[in-house]
């Protein structure tokens, strides 16, 4: 069993509950599941532990540490493993804390190859020049690359660079497909690996009673791949609440595409459904501007009266300034009068939430990184106080949607 909790971490949890109770009383008469009331208010927050990132141990602890600070979903890889890391973080946390709502388990999927959350970076190492500045391994946000020179015929490679090789290359399951190593490698060796998530598994995660969404990648270039994605997942579609779809501005075309998905998807439609307005994906933790294709994105919908039924949430470059950009658009949890699946003649938010992907992966992770590496993959609630830090990150984005005091630092 996890160590009794500190009492700070759990001061800091009771402003959690206690925010979460206020907010049950504003929309009155409501018996929706606390994760469809806050899409309803636009408090909604999302942790999204990457489409293709499949580090069961970080994705672990990142879900424990997300679940206290009171999200409402996590999104992760369609992966039996990851799929269990999620769910343990998750159990973890209510051992901790048995108050704290349970947020729904969302498994990403793709119906096209050029979706960019679907690809790996690959190199090899030994077509490396030995003497290579590394600079993949620098750029690289989940500390995905790990190169090492290493002797040959008895030469150390430190006093003699050009001697050496460099063995190691990317570490596959930590790789989500940012792409960033492609572009500054002077060599022109990495290669982006795409592929497609196989339905027929998708179908079987989606029967689990531990999984509980599903999002799917499609790139707006056309509905055909949609529809056959749609298809082969079959009934397994209505054993999940949510169903999501992610995907770009793609222009004046754009609400006719959702729309066209929107019928196809209607037929099957026995849960909620909702849009994540993709912004610019993958590029949350590079700085404050990242926000603004997401935001502009929900600008341009905003004024178009007939766009589809369902949620929107915002994602892609999402990070700490998103909020205040979205309250400058005039669009933070302002309502408009909605008929959407499963909720009829009701004042709602516009923009039901926020996904938080590569900056709440950071803010998190860099606590992460300081566990000792004699710990090998360490439980986060075997460090009590690497765990309050870490809370405190993850308050620090989630608090500012969800409205929580303002917390003292540590």
């Amino acid at each position: 069993p996890p160590p009794p909790p500190p009492r700070l971490l759990l001061a800091s949890h009771a402003a959690v509950r206690a925010a979460a109770s206020a907010r049950r009383g504003r929309l009155a008469g409501d018996h929706h599941p606390p994760q469809v009331a806050a899409l309803r208010r636009g408090d909604w927050v999302k942790l999204i532990c990457g489409a293709s990132f499949e580090d069961a141990a970080d994705v672990r602890n990142l879900s424990l540490v997300y679940t206290l600070a009171g999200v409402d979903c996590i999104d992760c890889a369609a992966d039996a493993s990851v799929v269990g890391a999620v769910n343990e973080g998750i159990d973890v946390a209510a051992s901790i804390v048995p108050s704290v709502q349970s947020p729904w388990v969302m498994v990403s999927v793709n119906d096209d190859c050029r979706d960019l959350h679907f690809r790996k970076a690959e190199f090899d190492p030994e077509d490396c020049p030995p003497d290579c500045s590394k600079p993949c391994e620098k750029v690289c946000p989940a500390d995905a690359i790990s190169l090492e020179r290493v002797m040959i015929e008895g030469k150390h490679s430190q006093s003699d660079p050009s001697s050496g090789k460099l063995e190691g290359g990317v570490i596959t399951e930590r790789c989500y497909g940012c792409g960033r190593c492609l572009s500054v490698c002077p060599y022109d060796r990495i290669r982006a690996m795409s592929y497609v998530r196989d339905p027929t598994k998708t179908a079987e995660l989606l029967k689990r009673n531990d999984v509980d969404a599903i999002e799917i990648h499609t790139t707006g270039k056309g509905t055909d791949m949609f529809n056959t994605l749609w298809s082969n997942l079959g009934d397994s579609i209505n054993n999940v609440k949510l169903i999501a779809v992610s995907l770009p501005d793609v222009g004046d075309s754009t609400v006719n595409f959702m729309n066209a998905i929107y019928t196809t998807m209607q037929s099957h439609l026995q849960g909620y459904n909702l849009w994540q307005l993709d912004g610019r994906p993958m590029s949350g933790d590079i700085g404050r501007g990242a926000t603004r294709e997401t935001v502009s994105f929900a600008v341009h919908l905003s004024s178009m009266s007939n766009r589809p039924p369902g949620f929107y949430q915002l994602a892609g470059g999402t990070n700490s300034y998103t909020i205040e950009s979205l309250k400058k658009a005039g669009l933070f949890q302002s309502t408009t009068f909605a008929a959407t699946s499963g909720v009829t003649d009701c004042q709602q938010a516009f923009i039901g939430g926020i996904a938080y992907g590569g900056y709440a992966r950071k803010i998190v992770g860099r606590v992460l990184r300081k566990i000792p590496a004699q710990f090998g993959h360490a439980r986060i609630e075997d460090h009590p106080d690497y765990l309050l830090e870490a809370l405190q990150e993850a308050l620090s984005l989630v608090g500012p949607v969800k409205g929580y005091p303002t917390l003292p630092s540590l």
